[in-house]
């Protein structure tokens, strides 16, 4: 098969089967998002936002595009201006990894790094990103740019609506679960929409990280956590609670192990958001809310060569 870019990479991702590292009860799958040419799950959301926006206008040739990251959007809109011939400008929190900030400086990004508020290296809070957030706004309106505007754009949730169909095509029967970390909310909603709809029974559950769970109506006692990308302690702006039917709370440590588990057994080398998912799911399956022959669907969100 001959691409014509690398915007025809993304999307179309494998369904992985986890048997190894959950051998029980029910089935875990796993689609492996960390295979896109921006090496994450963003990269879906960065090429619906910029192409939805080229043909609309609001993007014209030769435009800036400006957004805040934590470092898979900006991955994934690197990968796109490249091929659009669009300059890209990044705010990133200094406390996300510095490999991140790496990959998007190769990319010919050019990223912005912002001061911690009350974050530490490693650990990114809600205000940390509100920093970062104020200042994309910022230099877009300074420099005539795009602003993405990941948090408000709907086409986000809609190009996930195609990971879901994605998914039962790909499985060719019933899911049962579905579990993902929200950052944006994009993912989650895009897929429970799809599957919910294909069986009106299914749990969708949401991994946010222990201490930061909003989403499940708790106070926020750990803003800080090692679960990059997700967990900031606020509700997202595009939320709908009615998609979501319970959260599983993920700790740094459980995390940490099961970021471990992936790599030493089913050889997958993934980063802390992809560890919370599977390790969530397995929760779902093991809580005795599903039967015991389930299949839990969730989303490998980026490779761990980022952290």
């Amino acid at each position: 098969m001959l691409l014509s870019n690398a915007l025809d990479l993304i999307g179309n991702t494998p369904l992985l089967a986890l048997d190894r590292i959950h051998r029980g009860p029910g089935r875990i799958l796993a689609k492996a998002e960390f295979l896109q040419p921006g090496g994450s799950v963003k990269d879906r959301a960065a090429k619906a936002i910029l192409l939805a926006a080229k043909t609309d206008g609001r993007l014209l040739p030769g435009m800036p595009v400006i957004e805040m990251t934590s470092g898979n959007m900006g991955a994934g809109l690197a990968v796109a201006c490249a091929v659009l011939g669009h300059p890209l400008v990044v705010t990133m929190s200094a406390g996300n990894s510095p490999a991140r900030a790496r990959m998007l400086e190769g990319l010919g990004a050019t990223v912005v790094l912002v001061p911690q508020v009350d974050g530490s290296p490693g650990q990114v809070t809600g205000r940390d990103v509100k920093a970062a957030e104020a200042l994309a706004r910022q230099l877009a309106s300074e420099r005539r740019g795009f602003y993405v505007d990941q948090f408000n754009a709907p086409e986000g949730v809609l190009a996930h609506q195609a990971t879901g169909h994605e998914m039962l095509a790909q499985f060719g029967a019933r899911i049962d679960g579905w579990v993902a970390a929200v950052g944006t909310g994009s993912t989650f909603k895009g897929v429970a929409r799809v599957l919910k709809e294909a069986n009106p029974a299914v749990v969708c559950a949401v991994a946010e990280p222990a201490g930061s769970r909003p989403l499940a109506h708790e106070p926020v006692d750990k803003p800080k956590h090692v679960i990059q990308g997700t967990g900031y302690g606020e509700i997202p702006a595009q939320w709908d609670a009615t998609l979501m039917d319970l959260s599983i709370a993920v700790s740094d440590a459980d995390a940490e192990a099961w970021r471990h588990r992936l790599a030493q057994e089913e050889g997958l080398y993934v980063g802390y958001s992809a560890a919370a998912n599977v390790y969530a799911a397995a929760q779902l399956l093991q809580c005795g809310r599903l039967p015991a022959d389930a299949v839990v669907a969730t989303v490998l969100c980026d490779t761990g060569l980022k952290y």
